[in-house]
């Protein structure tokens, strides 16, 4: 009898099935348009396109409205380019993709042709497509692949990999469509919001991305931070402070944990740590140690009484030339080179005594999870998506769309077989292996670790079976070996996720083949080549189907049944035979996270011998129970380490927006204005109250804090003393002479000049404020834990930490940038003069100090002071450079050229690599 859950399905139809109905009509409009886009001369085909873009980006028209035509006219262009005809249930997957779905396609349905769809039909809009693959060959080949029918239809196509020259890279991201891994595309993300101006950027916004193997990138890698770091600023001299302070505290201000390795101040020990803070001026006054400002100073706190209590000279380290040297514990060997993370090292430095060398600091960084949610609209392909639906779906608001194979699926799928012992279980794999052998049957076999590939791999030497081993370590090979793994008799060793994106055919892959035989001998004629090799390869796959197909092999379950179906799925593409089998042991990590023992008891009861294996289909019911149980807590994992990294990231996109609306504006002048004018209205609730008296306002401590943060001397109290005058009037009067001050300030440096200095400068100070707060929210995420001992949740006091951090920055953002434009003035010309003059001093002695090697040879560029205390250069400026008596080898003559102008001495350098360097 059905139950109602399947009885509604038979009558219904799943969510799926119903999707798969509605896509059909439209991929019936595309098959009826194939006859006219036949027709069409090649020249024609790039007409439809240039008519498709003015109907889009012209006329208004959607995309859904023109997608009949668009995928006619590229199903076309591939037939063409490539000699590939596009299936229904291949146009079908790129219908899903171009809805914002996660289409599901077996192994071998050609997801790398599926995805031109798409993105021909979204890049008709002229804002670029991303294409996102796991590996940097993956992207090269798919480029040069698809590139041809991007070329058909008359578009451009990009790939960008790592140390790509920067004019390639930013011409790769002006494609039509860009092909890109994963990592490249966040970091460039990252450094494209470290530069200080728009033509320096290689992005252009985030319209559509493919991600191919989507849940290798959005869950399995999801986990995983993008960071790029620089050396942080030097604390030496707070390290040394705070370690004179550990040696007055007494025992019982601390409670160590000598099991747990983990120390802790006691209250007691608070009170006195804050005491002693104060007394060192370490903690300003009305600052207490638990608040959000505090945290860098708790923070090196922890870590200076770990460094005191928990790790001695000579058992855990060694002092030698100055240098702290970490000790294995194990094998008492000298660590060379190895740092402790997160400020420990340096703590233990200050304790010796020794050197404090720099700590590295995190200058920006992204998650996977968060860069791909920038995009507008992002879709997905994989052989295996569906057991992560709940995920993708939660997260990244993507659908799971299973699109039918394009023949039925003959595949044989064994039950699993497990055995007692690990050992029983590789003799039966060793047994399993020579039986297809010896039949000509090609095997992969997929381990879940290298250690565990190398150790088959001297099973099988022993007993004399020739065989491939892949550790996932060189892409290109691997995609090689993985291809050529259908081939008769083949056995091929591999971890499960080695050469994923590859297709395996039986028979061998026939392109590699004639590529490899026209390699060794160039004067072979191509035709003749390749029909040779496919009279070769039909006689083999004729053979190797005879055998059986395919057999896919696993030595073990991983925790998630997605990368079981990935292997699984490598064997019966389209429509070929195949076999798939697991063999397992009670020894295995996830048979042990089950419960071996009471399984191991059952066995036992059953009277199994040794070498023997149980083969039942509930035995399978329960691994797979267990393996939904594993992806549930990763999952759990996941989402809560996303609510964390969502505080960070809101305060990224303000932060990055707010940067890239100071590099668009031609003119800042308002923006910092608005921080001056907040600064001044802050100062006046300082020292003018609220509601209160003229007798209580501090009109002196104003006139102070005036010429600190503003630079501007003021007859404040000389205003505060006059008859009916409020805070609001001063506050008016103040900003009035400020912007009078600023105003004559910008026009002795000439407008343009001003406003390259304004933007230089806000620039910079968000950049710096922004590094210190990464680093402080660091330290605030290490320590908020324990605020659930106090029964307090920590994500919502990280959230509200976080905040007061964030707005203590941006106070602190706005008195920096103030004071910085307040102090900034034009150099005389007798300090021109004196500074060209020590340049070129300095450029003589260098220039005798390098002669032997080269004259135009130049050090890397030093690190730039974001507090300038001149005026950078403008364009303005380098134009007056260019004045009567100018001469090329008197820097006297040069004026003041901009950083990243040519530099006047001729060598074709920037300036600031030439002659700026030593300024």
């Amino acid at each position: 009898m059905l139950g109602l859950g399947s009885l509604a399905r038979k009558v219904f139809g799943t969510p799926n099935d119903r999707k798969i109905k509605a896509a059909r009509p439209l991929v019936a409009k595309v098959n009826a348009l194939e006859a006219e886009f036949s027709a069409l001369t090649d020249e024609g085909i790039v007409a439809k396109t240039r008519e498709l873009q003015k109907r889009v980006q012209e006329g208004g028209e959607t995309l859904d409205a023109i997608l009949p035509e668009a995928f006619a006219n590229c199903r076309e262009a591939a037939k063409r380019a490539l000699g590939l005809r596009a299936f229904d249930v291949q146009l079908m997957g790129g219908i899903f993709l171009h809805q914002g779905n996660i289409a599901e396609m077996r192994t071998g349905e050609g997801k790398t042709l599926v995805a031109t769809f798409p993105a021909y039909l979204n890049a008709l809009t002229g804002k670029g497509v991303h294409v996102v693959t796991v590996n940097d060959y993956l992207a090269k080949r798919d480029s040069e692949w698809m590139g041809k029918v991007y070329g058909q239809l008359g578009l451009t196509t990009g790939v960008v990999y790592p140390y790509q020259p920067d004019a390639e890279k930013r011409a790769a991201y002006r494609a039509d469509i860009t092909y890109a891994t994963n990592n490249e595309l966040g970091f460039d993300y990252l450094r494209d919001n470290m530069k200080s101006t728009i033509d320096e950027m290689m992005q252009r916004g985030h319209h559509f991305a493919i991600v191919d193997e989507v849940d290798s990138i959005l869950v399995d890698e999801a986990r995983t931070p993008l960071i790029i770091s620089g050396p942080a600023q030097d604390r030496s001299e707070l390290y040394t402070q705070i370690d004179k302070l550990i040696p007055q505290l007494q025992p019982e201000h601390y409670k160590l944990d000598e099991k747990a390795r983990n120390v802790t101040y006691t209250d007691e020990g608070n009170d006195a740590v804050e005491v002693l803070l104060r007394a060192a001026g370490i903690l300003p006054e009305g600052q207490h140690m638990f608040d959000p400002e505090s945290t860098t100073i708790v923070h090196h706190l922890n870590q200076a009484l770990r460094a005191h209590t928990m790790f001695f000279r000579d058992q855990h380290y060694i002092v030698r030339d100055g240098e702290v040297i970490l000790i294995d514990e194990f094998t008492g060997r000298m660590m060379k080179g190895r740092r402790l993370s997160d400020g420990l090292h340096q703590a233990i430095e200050a304790k010796e005594g020794v050197k404090i060398q720099a700590e590295n600091v995190t200058l920006a960084s992204v998650t996977f999870q968060n860069y791909f949610r920038l995009y507008e609209k992002l879709a997905g392909m994989t052989g295996t998506a569906a057991t992560e639906a709940e995920e993708f779906m939660q997260i990244y608001g993507l659908g799971v769309v299973e699109v039918p194979t394009n023949r039925p699926v003959a595949r044989k799928d064994d039950h699993d077989q497990v055995y007692r012992t690990a050992r029983e279980k590789f003799d039966g794999i060793i047994v399993c292996i020579k039986e297809a052998h010896e039949k000509g049957q090609p095997i992969l076999v997929g381990t879940t670790s290298i250690e565990k590939s190398e150790l088959l791999s001297e099973l099988l030497k022993k007993e004399g079976i020739p065989h491939n081993v892949l550790n996932a370590r060189q892409h290109e090979q691997e995609a090689h070996i993985v291809a050529e793994a259908g081939r008769f008799g083949a056995v091929t060793i591999a971890t499960n996720m080695a050469g994923r994106g590859t297709d395996i055919q039986l028979g061998g892959n026939v392109e590699m083949k004639v590529l490899a035989a026209i390699t060794a001998d160039p004067h072979l004629h191509p035709d003749e080549v390749r029909a040779r090799i496919e009279a070769e390869h039909a006689e083999e796959k004729a053979r190797v189907i005879a055998a059986g197909g395919l057999f896919v092999l696993g030595t073990e379950r991983h925790e998630s049944r997605r990368i079981d179906n990935q292997l699984r799925g490598r064997s019966g593409r389209q429509g070929d035979p195949g076999r798939s089998a697991f063999f397992l042991s009670l020894d295995d990590d996830l048979m042990r996270i089950f419960g071996s023992e009471r399984l191991d008891k059952i066995l036992s009861s059953l009277g199994m011998k040794e070498g023997e294996a149980i083969v039942h289909p509930w035995v399978n019911k329960s691994l797979e129970k267990a393996q939904a149980k594993v992806e549930g807590r990763n999952f759990d994992i996941r989402k809560q380490l996303l609510k964390f990294d969502d505080v960070m990231n809101d305060q990224r996109k303000a932060i990055f927006g707010q940067r890239l609306e100071i590099m668009q504006a031609e003119d800042v002048s308002e923006i910092a204005a608005d921080m001056r004018w907040q600064v001044i209205d802050d100062l006046i609730d300082q020292f003018l109250p609220p509601k209160s008296y003229p007798d209580a306002w501090n009109t002196e401590g104003l006139r102070a804090a005036l010429v600190e943060k503003l630079n501007v001397d003021l007859p404040v109290q000389e205003w505060a003393a006059e008859e009916g005058v409020d805070q609001a009037a001063l506050s008016e009067r103040i900003i009035e002479a400020t912007d009078k001050f600023m105003a004559d300030k910008a026009e002795s440096f000439g407008k343009a000049t001003m406003e390259g200095i304004e933007k230089q400068v806000l620039l910079q100070a968000i950049d710096g404020k922004w590094r210190e707060h990464l680093l402080r929210l660091e330290h605030l995420r290490s320590v908020i834990g324990f605020r659930a001992y106090a029964q307090r949740d920590p994500l919502n006091e990280y959230k509200t930490e976080a905040f007061q951090l964030f707005d203590s920055m941006l106070n602190s953002l706005r008195e920096q940038v103030t004071e910085q434009l307040g102090r900034i003035r034009p150099l005389t010309r007798e300090e021109q003069d004196q500074m060209m003059a020590q340049m070129v001093a300095a450029q003589q002695q260098a220039a005798a100090a390098t002669a032997p090697i080269s004259a135009e040879h130049a050090p890397a560029e030093p690190a730039i002071d974001p507090a300038p205390v001149q005026a950078p250069a403008s364009p303005a400026l380098q134009a007056d450079a260019r004045l009567a008596g100018f001469d090329e080898t008197d820097p006297a003559t040069w004026g003041n050229p901009g950083r990243n102008d040519p530099c006047p001495c001729g060598s074709g350098e920037k300036f600031k690599h030439c002659h700026g360097r030593l300024a």
